[in-house]
């Protein structure tokens, strides 16, 4: 194509087309020198006042809801409870002087030491068997279903759950059911000897006749009552007074001595009483020593042949009359904070198996197949492989557990019964009782700002670590 000459230029050179200008030569680090900056005038993007009234909600709104109630706490912290007496340092002098944030406090110490701790590693175990089950997802499903529910909703599941009667709590129900098929309770708890009848508890449980026997004595009458009549076993039948035994027997009869209706004798055998059935009896010689055993019928009776001469005394099995196991009182003082402790990892455990398992996933898995071909097992390879890799993962959860229950309030207040808070007390609870129950607003408002000061350093810490992680 043939060149078009430009016309000349006024002094005398040849003409340009006009174009940008000339941005001129690099500096020494590469970048250019005349490039304007952002916010000076010709820079792209907005200008920064413009970003300032983007940003004005959001300034507004943390001010109306975060700083002015934080700056406003320290003022009333300064006050007396009705608010208008200065004090200055009063109110905090009296919370450290108070038994009860002691108590408070030192829950506070256990929640942060256990729960951060309990809760990582079990995150860490079901994000490790995600990775090996085939039914990951139902898995990570059911976990992590609880995040989904308020605490004031799980701490009410939890307090049914902790319920001390069986047929009403899950873990006691658990619990007797599994005690009841390794030591089934006795067929009559209730049971209890008639009164004037001679018979009286024992020792080591169980009953006993206060009057010695003797081979050929009197039939030994054992009446006992307190046994509902729709509790006796089936193969119960009526009660049967024995006869006269011979020379070297003992015998005797062990019944309900309640008559249904009404009327009867008392230390009686009547017509529609009757026997306990499988009541365990032995004989028990001056020595203490248990010269022989047997078992009632069905009717209640019982016999002992070719015993020697001599005083014994009766007595009755007590494992026929231990009581069903009660289980554990969970909302008790001595592990009621425990227990709460448990409904927290049911609620939290999802949310640090999350987290964690995105972190599993974003390991090198060239790293653990190295591991693995240098000859570590599997546990070896979990320890020095996949959980220092997963430490940066780790510390986040649980600095961000130890921020939550620095602040733990619902499950404390709802699955604790009254009669037990002061033993699960936590220092949120403490300052919503004295602020609102005590109405001790000033008192209140020093202890919401000791609390923020001890979650402030975990904050700040949390945020440092981003910062670098970013940087």
């Amino acid at each position: 194509m043939a060149h078009t000459p430009q016309p000349p230029d006024a002094d005398g050179g040849a003409g340009t087309v006009p174009g940008p200008a000339d941005p001129g030569p690099p500096g020494p680090d590469g970048t250019r020198t005349d490039e304007q900056e952002p916010g000076r005038a010709g820079a792209l993007g907005p200008p920064s006042w413009l970003a300032l009234a983007f940003l004005l909600p959001a300034l507004l709104f943390l001010g109306a809801y975060m700083l002015y109630p934080i700056g406003f706490s320290v003022y009333r912290s300064l006050w007396d409870a009705p608010g208008t007496t200065f004090v200055g340092i009063d109110n905090y002098i009296r919370m450290f002087t108070n038994p009860p944030t002691f108590v408070a406090l030192r829950n506070n110490v256990v929640w942060v030491v256990v729960a951060p701790i309990v809760v990582t590693v079990a995150g860490l175990i079901f994000a490790v068997l995600t990775e090996r089950i085939r039914w990951a997802t139902a898995f990570k499903l059911v976990v992590f279903m609880p995040m989904a529910v308020s605490f004031l909703a799980s701490g009410v599941i939890f307090r049914l759950v902790y319920e001390q009667d069986p047929e009403r709590g899950l873990a006691n129900a658990v619990i007797t059911t599994v005690q009841d098929t390794v030591a089934p309770a006795g067929d009559y708890p209730d049971a209890s000897p008639r009164d004037g009848s001679g018979v009286e508890p024992a020792d080591g449980g169980g009953f006993r006749l206060g009057a010695e026997v003797t081979p050929g004595d009197e039939p030994a009458m054992v009446p006992l009552v307190g046994i509902a009549a729709d509790d006796l076993p089936g193969a119960a039948e009526p009660a049967r007074a024995p006869e006269a035994p011979a020379g070297d027997a003992v015998a005797g009869t062990v019944w309900l001595d309640f008559t249904p209706g009404g009327g009867g004798t008392e230390g009686a055998v009547d017509p529609e009483e009757r026997g306990l059935p499988g009541v365990g009896v032995r004989l028990v010689d001056a020595d203490g020593a248990t010269a022989a055993t047997t078992e009632t019928a069905d009717d209640g009776t019982f016999a002992f042949e070719g015993v020697a001469g001599g005083a014994y005394t009766v007595e009755l099995d007590p494992r026929d009359f231990s009581e069903p196991y009660a289980g554990v009182t969970w909302l008790g003082p001595t592990v009621v904070t425990p227990a709460i402790i448990g409904a927290y990892l049911w609620v939290w455990a999802g949310f640090a198996m999350v987290l964690i398992a995105a972190g599993l996933s974003a390991i090198p898995r060239d790293a653990l197949e190295a591991a693995r071909v240098d000859g570590a097992t599997e546990w070896q390879v979990f320890r020095r492989v996949t959980v220092p890799l997963l430490s940066p993962v780790l510390m986040v959860v649980f600095v961000t557990l130890m921020i939550y229950v620095l602040k733990i309030f619902d499950l404390v207040f709802v699955i604790a019964p009254g009669s037990v808070q002061a033993d699960a007390n936590v220092l949120a609870v403490e300052m919503w009782r004295v602020a609102f129950g005590a109405n001790d607003q000033g008192l209140g408002s020093a202890l919401a700002v000791f609390l923020l000061v001890l979650v402030v350093p975990a904050m700040v810490f949390q945020i440092r670590r981003f910062r670098r992680e970013n940087s």
